[in-house]
């Protein structure tokens, strides 16, 4: 039977601030967990509400509409603030209100891009802070952030900066827990179906071979070796040397997991790689070509037309129009 909070015990009011483009995963996570973590307790010992710098309604990742109230400067804070990540992050609607909470000692989470746009922004050099795992290796690229982690949250100065997405509920746990008992925190990880509740520095699974329940052994230390060597790609016999199979047998594996060959395989992998660096910075692309194993700008080039349609200059001139043309 879930305890009763103490008479004195304070709800724990949180505040979503969300802003075109907002990930939608995210909001369901944070919404669902305090749902079900009031049912837990009995009580609504958990609010919410959700707010924007632009209130009425706003659309979402997948064109999920919700409505915001207004964030009106200096007024009506919560007990907690939360940042969603999203595809238009404009640091300037929310930055005054995260500084804000700081000065009231009030805890403050940026998930993903927020996180990201955070990081960016105030250039953060003393305490650590991290992102979703795909910015950290972007940011790494385009900066020096000597204290940037790929945990799944990193707290300073009342700031935590988190991974966001899968993980937001995890996370919305760790935020609660002090206000519910131990066996209320384990029945709220069953009710969400998470098979274990990770701490918030624990490491975030990153590229494709940390899903290693997806694949077997020996096909997941390939993977990672190919995810280790993007600069100076591995040959396939040394590949297959290093996993301890013949060529032969690690082709047969390969195409019974992803019908194509190892080496195809590699190749599509840096230029994935390729193509969040091009898009994502504005990294010069002979340096993007070297650092994902391509000989030269050329190589790189019809790489990423094969595989996408488009060329890196393509890619890049989009990008820049973007940045121009972009309005908060």
């Amino acid at each position: 039977m879930s305890s009763q909070p103490p008479e004195n015990a304070p709800t724990c009011r949180f505040e979503v601030f969300l802003q075109r483009g907002f990930d939608v995963v995210e909001l369901a996570a944070v919404m669902n967990t305090l749902k079900r973590a009031n049912a837990i307790t009995g009580d609504k010992r958990f609010s919410c509400r959700i707010i924007s710098d632009m209130p009425g309604l706003v659309t979402g990742s997948t064109q999920m509409l919700v409505r915001a109230e207004p964030a009106i400067e200096g007024y009506g804070f919560g007990d907690v603030m939360i940042v969603l990540g999203g595809t238009h992050i404009h640091r300037e609607g929310w930055i005054r209100r995260v500084r804000a909470m700081q000065r009231q000692k009030r805890p403050v989470v940026l998930l993903s891009d927020a996180a990201t746009a955070f990081i960016r922004a105030t250039d953060s050099r003393d305490g650590r802070v991290t992102t979703h795992w795909r910015d950290v290796a972007l940011l790494k690229e385009q900066g020096y952030y000597p204290h940037i982690t790929t945990s799944f949250a990193e707290q300073s100065d009342g700031v935590t900066t988190a991974a966001g997405g899968g993980g937001t509920a995890e996370l919305v746990i760790g935020l609660i827990s002090p206000h519910i008992d131990p066996v209320e925190v384990a029945e709220l990880g069953n009710e969400l179906l998470l098979p274990v509740i990770r701490r918030s520095d624990a490491e975030q699974p990153h590229d494709i071979a940390a899903n290693a329940g997806l694949f077997d052994a020996r096909v997941t230390e390939a993977i990672k070796l190919m995810e280790e060597n993007m600069e100076d790609p591995l040959p396939m016999t040394e590949l297959t040397r290093r996993v301890g199979l013949s060529t032969r047998h690690v082709e047969r594996v390969f195409r019974e997991v992803f019908d194509e060959t190892p080496a195809r395989f590699y190749k599509r992998l840096r230029v994935r790689r390729a193509r969040a660096m091009i898009e994502e910075t504005l990294i010069p692309l002979i340096d993007v070509a070297i650092a994902t194993g391509f000989c030269s700008h050329n190589a790189l080039s019809r790489a990423v037309r094969d595989e996408y349609g488009s060329t890196p200059s393509k890619m890049r001139a989009r990008k820049s129009i973007t940045l121009i043309n972009h309005k908060p």
